[in-house]
């Protein structure tokens, strides 16, 4: 009979030594992910495309807000109809937000911004040659709609290309584009309005967001870090919603988004009210020149991302909400040029402390940063309508005294909030 002969083991020192031959390891290859780097011709590319998103964004959004008089009377509504042409846009802006993300993790970054983008501005265009009041109505809502395909998606593409030491910088960046679109969209209508009718201004405005969507298409870089998926899942995205909430550090960003967004916009709503009745008497004009503070913001945005990076998100985070609750108590001052201080300093605060939170999500989120970044702006956009509705109550109450009052409660629950992430980011 025969036996088969013992087998022995052989170690890997013991194999021959032939150069043709390589042992591997039976893993699976993953391709490193590839940033887009701070100082790099396409880094400056991608952050000033997203520039261009967010003024394209805010300008086509914001410019309909001092025509709302002209409306009124051109159309022969009430000023609580013509403020519809805004309400509207906003309101679906919200809601398409939500779902934005979802879309584009099938669609891709890139595309669904630009169709944005590009229909967002041939609504405004349309809007300009609108034979009455519920055409215009009709397509400054599907604008909104259309828009909410920018701000989430501009948010994820930067968290999953950009550097992460170089994340806050190109953040703060995209929010000072947003902070001059709000600004340009209100002084290029309003100009134009008075010198020729509100159908130049708006068409103005739609040619601009033309230009930018090109410029944006030509500027930014493919996703280097996305992978379309097939499909859409709603389970998936489900999923993926509710998973961000087994992280405690996120709901505590989304809740500040929520307080100082709504904190700005009541600081803004008011503050009007107060400033053209004695002892003021600002005229709409002198007014409207208030809305020069987002100047201030655009700086702070870009400056607040700088610091992000360099001192750490969690310093300049309370920082931001300190400076906007500096700048709320100096408004209680009877001095005309306090009171403007004060709304810088608000100004300053808001964007500072937005600018930081926005980029925390993309940083924190441990996957599906899309819904992360879709939560985020869902809540940011809550607060604008949410409380700056409720401070109306408060200026009702007491007054001016009484807003700031409300606006401080909110910037208390924003501090302790930005601390509560710290520390959680430290374990």
């Amino acid at each position: 009979m025969f036996r088969p002969a013992n087998r022995q083991k052989t170690t890997a020192s013991e194999v021959p030594s032939r150069p043709e031959l390589t042992l591997v390891k039976s893993e699976p290859l993953v391709e490193p992910r590839q940033f887009l780097t701070r100082g790099t011709p396409a880094f400056r590319r991608a952050t000033i495309a997203l520039f261009l998103s967010g003024f394209a964004t805010f300008s086509l959004l914001y410019c309909v807000q001092p025509l709302m008089p002209i409306f009124s009377q051109d159309f022969g509504v009430t000023p609580a109809e013509s403020s519809l042409s805004l309400s509207l846009s906003t309101g679906f802006l919200a809601f398409a937000i939500f779902g934005a993300a979802a879309v584009s993790e099938s669609l891709g970054r890139r595309s669904l911004m630009f169709i944005s983008l590009l229909g967002a501005a041939l609504c405004t265009l349309v809007c300009a040659v609108s034979p009455n009041w519920h055409v215009l109505l009709i397509f400054r809502a599907l604008e909104g709609f259309l828009l909410g395909g920018v701000p989430a998606v501009a948010m994820t593409y930067l968290a999953e290309e950009i550097e992460p030491r170089g994340l806050g910088g190109a953040m703060g960046l995209y929010i000072a584009g947003n902070a001059f679109g709000g600004m340009a969209g209100r002084v290029v209508t309003g100009t134009i309005a008075e010198f020729f009718s509100w159908r130049p201004a708006l068409a103005a405005v739609g040619i601009l967001g033309l230009i930018a969507a090109t410029g944006f298409l030509y500027l930014l870089p493919p996703s280097r870090n996305f992978t379309p998926r097939k499909g859409f899942d709603i389970a998936f995205h489900g999923k993926a919603w509710s998973g961000h909430f087994s992280n405690p550090a996120l709901p505590l960003l989304f809740a500040i988004g929520f307080l100082v967004m709504g904190s700005f916009v009541t600081v803004y709503n008011y503050s009007g009210f107060r400033l053209v009745v004695a002892p003021y008497n600002l005229s709409q004009t002198e007014l409207g020149l208030i809305f020069t503070a987002y100047l201030f913001g655009i700086v702070a945005s870009w400056a607040a991302g700088l610091l992000g990076d360099r001192i750490g998100h969690f310093v300049v985070l309370p920082a931001g909400v300190l400076i906007a609750a500096l700048g709320a108590v100096v408004t209680l001052s009877t001095s005309l040029l306090l009171i403007i201080l004060g709304i810088i300093l608000v100004t300053i605060g808001f964007f500072v402390t937005h600018s930081v939170a926005s980029a925390l999500v993309g940083r924190l989120a441990s996957g599906a940063k899309g819904h992360a970044s879709s939560l985020y702006l869902l809540a940011y956009y809550l607060g604008s309508s949410i409380a700056g509705s409720l401070g109306g109550y408060f200026w009702l109450a007491d007054g001016w005294n009484a807003v700031v009052a409300f606006i401080l409660i909110m910037l208390a629950i924003c501090l302790v909030s930005a601390v509560a992430i710290a520390r959680l980011a430290r374990r």
